[in-house]
């Protein structure tokens, strides 16, 4: 999918490497055209795929977006969830949609990241011999 050029997946990876370099956290963006169902569905459905639940702390944080359709979800595992105040993942989104809006989806997806990394920060800092456990590339998916 080409949905996003070399330099714009470059800009969308360094933001997730400056994100969880402080962190014990995972962040992951999946990506694709269409989305068949609900957003948050489709996010948990792949957050799984992903095997994002994999990670040690429970610790993962996936920003999905159905491009074409302009429907994007957040969904982070049960680690994070405890631990971030209850409205933290719609506000993210609000910020996040205000971006899109001005038609800067990679403003957007920079934003979601930088948010979400913070919180990871904050929650859950780097550990001593901690690991990538999870990869810092877009998912990009077909609607499988």
């Amino acid at each position: 999918m080409a949905l996003f050029n070399d330099e714009e997946q470059q800009r969308i990876r360094q933001a997730i490497e400056r994100a969880e370099k402080n962190t014990s956290g995972e962040i992951r963006i999946c990506v694709e055209k269409t989305c068949s169902e609900e957003p948050l569905d489709r996010a948990a459905t792949y957050f799984f795929k992903l095997e994002m639940e994999k990670t040690q702390l429970r610790n993962g944080v996936l920003i999905y977006l159905a491009a074409n359709d302009r429907k994007f979800a957040i969904i982070g595992d049960s680690g994070i969830n405890q631990l971030v105040p209850a409205d933290f993942w719609d506000k993210t989104k609000e910020a996040m949609l205000q971006c899109f809006k001005e038609g800067n989806l990679i403003q957007g997806l920079v934003t979601g990241i930088e948010k979400a990394g913070k919180q990871l920060q904050r929650y859950f800092p780097i550990l001593t011999g901690d690991r990538n456990e999870l990869s810092d590339d877009i998912a990009f998916m077909d609607g499988e």
